[in-house]
């Protein structure tokens, strides 16, 4: 695999500093997220054009300042999924009004997140009580209706404005990991993909004493679109979030198991585009080629 399926991301604003340190030639492209200003999703659509990249969006393209950012569209209440639904096509018109034509659009599932009442989730973070419900207090029937309702959607807003749907996971229950329930609407709705993230999944595995991080990645890694890259380190006391991935970086120190993450993307998904999601500032120039290099390196074609 060489960089042209790699992207950074542009979190916030248009940040042109960023853009010149951590972006290559070839790259495939940006995504994007919560831009502030109209001035920042310009800038965007100019770079695109100038330096002819792919833009990849991570919902919501523009910050509305809400509490909660994300689409609630499996809840349990009609009126937050109905307004769930019309501020994502609301977003829809307006991305494509402004001309930006992304290759990719990626949503948070499952919203309201579904909780595992066995787990202590007090350390993971969520925005309001809104975002998140107990197993408990969810059934595995509403889920499967819900997610099958936002999955018909999807796919005729795929078809209607021309990109790919994009479903990246928050925390897991047992609904995703334990049952063939959400692989089997992948296989009936096709237009549909997925997003693993590689620190969130990590993160729940120390976390949650019934969830593997790599089973799920070997289950889910032919659906993905786009890996969303990054290490964190997890040890007594504290956690180092959002690193570049390193060779050096060893499990036996709290890290996550990247080079084992990207083995299974390699043999079940080579066609994966990997986003960069980590705090570039953390590393040195030297460091961030090295990252790049690394990943490139763990994901090319094996010799004759």
């Amino acid at each position: 695999m060489s960089m042209d399926r790699f992207l950074i991301g542009q979190y916030g604003a248009y940040d042109f500093r960023k853009f010149e340190r951590d972006f290559r030639k070839g790259f495939y492209g940006i995504e994007a997220c919560l831009l502030q200003t109209e001035e920042d999703i310009f800038a965007l659509k100019m770079a695109a054009q100038e330096h002819d990249f792919q833009i990849g969006i991570h919902f919501p393209l523009r910050d509305r300042g809400l509490v909660i950012r994300d689409a609630l569209f499996l809840a349990s209440d009609e009126n937050e999924r109905n307004q769930a639904f019309q501020s994502a096509l609301e977003e829809l018109e307006a991305i494509y009004r402004l001309g930006l034509k992304p290759a990719y659009i990626l949503f948070h599932y499952p919203k309201p997140v579904i909780l595992d009442d066995r787990v202590d989730w007090s350390k993971w973070h969520f925005s309001g009580p809104r975002e998140y419900v107990y197993e408990s207090e969810y059934s595995f029937e509403e889920f499967t209706q819900r997610s099958e309702e936002l999955f018909v959607w999807m796919t005729e807003r795929s078809r209607q404005y021309g990109f790919v749907p994009v479903l990246e996971f928050d925390a897991l229950n047992r609904y995703v990991y334990a049952s063939d329930a959400l692989e089997e609407l992948l296989k009936k709705y096709d237009l549909i993909r997925l997003c693993l993230d590689t620190g969130r999944l990590f993160l729940q595995e120390k976390r949650d004493p019934s969830f593997r991080s790599v089973p799920v990645m070997r289950k889910y890694a032919k659906y993905a679109e786009v890996i969303h890259l990054w290490n964190l380190q997890f040890g007594e006391g504290f956690i180092k979030l959002r690193y570049p991935v390193l060779p050096e970086q060893r499990q036996e120190d709290g890290w996550a198991p990247i080079a084992e993450y990207l083995q299974i993307i390699k043999e079940e998904n080579p066609n994966a585009k990997i986003q960069f999601e980590h705090r570039s500032e953390l590393v040195d120039d030297e460091e961030l080629e090295r990252c790049y290099h690394w990943v490139s390196e763990l994901l090319a074609e094996d010799p004759y």
